[in-house]
């Protein structure tokens, strides 16, 4: 009898352990979502984390509020260590792209892809390299000239840090087009995402970007696109008019996937959500107009397949850092 009332008791107390929890689980999301971007406003996170909150709630797929929130600094890292002090919380959302890793394996931060919680990867944007319109550049090939003759000659600017994306993604093709002492290349950070401004003012002389952040001003005739780092043109969006680097004769392409997360330890029931929210999002004909308009090539990737995506790409980029000699020692 004794035995029987202490197992009784154990599961009345297990019951009321889980009640809660089954019920949070249950009514979730009952409360505002918070979205941050790692960034300024108007950069790829921005617009990415506003698209992805704008396209939820607008087809109902989320009915709470989802409100962004922009957190810059470290080219991502001042949010991922922000990011920290909240694990285990269930109302967290961010954007990140290859910078996420980057700025860990170059040494900016000890925090890593392995310190979130990784829902979804949603999309590819490429690498730009873009120009005032009365540039005297004309091509990507002009101004890898210029760099061979004297490396300190041209002025780049880039909204992500140095060591990371914007800056990689151009180290990347002057080493691929044989520029040499890539150190000694002018890279100047706006991390408030006021590189096409400084562009437009004349403070430097091309900016590495994405494509899609630039959309605006290249269609509008302000700014002239050199090159793209997609391997092909893509089929819609800015990009399909834009010569690759390829196509001029450097044998470099450079991705830029984009994807969502939680911080570390998110429950498990959240996780649950969105990686059902997400991909039923990406299904959505307002996800895909969006992606078209952005001049984004649809990548959707379920949590197992991401996190091995990021595993893979940790790696990858890691010998890309190491073969710079930008690695952290």
């Amino acid at each position: 009898m004794y035995r029987i009332n202490r197992i009784l008791a154990a599961a009345i107390l297990v019951a009321l352990i889980a009640a809660p929890a089954f019920a949070q689980a249950k009514n979730y999301p009952s409360k505002t979502i918070e979205c941050y971007a790692p960034s300024g406003a108007g950069g790829g996170w921005d617009l990415t984390i506003r698209t992805v909150s704008k396209t939820l709630t607008d087809t109902k797929l989320v009915n709470v509020a989802m409100p962004v929130e922009n957190k810059s600094g470290g080219g991502g890292a001042v949010f991922l260590t922000a990011l920290q002090s909240m694990k285990g919380k269930d109302n967290v959302l961010t954007v990140y792209s290859p910078p996420l890793l980057l700025i860990n394996l170059n040494g900016t931060t000890p925090f890593s892809y392995k310190n979130t919680t990784p829902l979804a990867r949603l999309i590819t944007d490429y690498g730009a390299f873009v120009v005032r319109k009365d540039s005297k550049y004309t091509s990507i090939a002009q101004v890898i000239e210029e760099l061979r003759k004297s490396t300190t000659s041209v002025k780049i600017g880039g909204n992500s840090a140095a060591g990371s994306m914007d800056h990689i993604q151009f180290l990347v093709v002057a080493k691929a087009a044989g520029v040499g002492n890539l150190k000694a290349i002018q890279f100047i950070s706006f991390q408030d995402n006021a590189g096409a401004a400084q562009l437009l003012g004349g403070h430097i002389d091309l900016l590495s970007t994405g494509l899609g952040d630039v959309r605006g001003l290249v269609e509008s005739g302000d700014l002239r696109v050199l090159a793209s780092t997609a391997p092909s043109r893509p089929e819609y969006g800015v990009g399909k008019d834009v010569p690759t680097v390829r196509e001029q004769g450097i044998p470099a392409d450079f991705s830029n996937w984009r994807g969502i997360f939680g911080p570390p330890e998110m429950p498990a029931y959240a996780v649950t959500f969105w990686r059902d929210a997400l991909g039923k999002m990406v299904k959505t004909p307002e996800w895909k107009k969006a992606c078209e308009n952005n001049g984004w090539v649809q990548s959707y990737a379920d949590q197992p397949d991401f996190v091995k995506f990021l595993e893979a790409q940790n790696a990858l980029s890691k010998d890309i850092l190491v073969e710079l000699g930008m690695a952290k020692k």
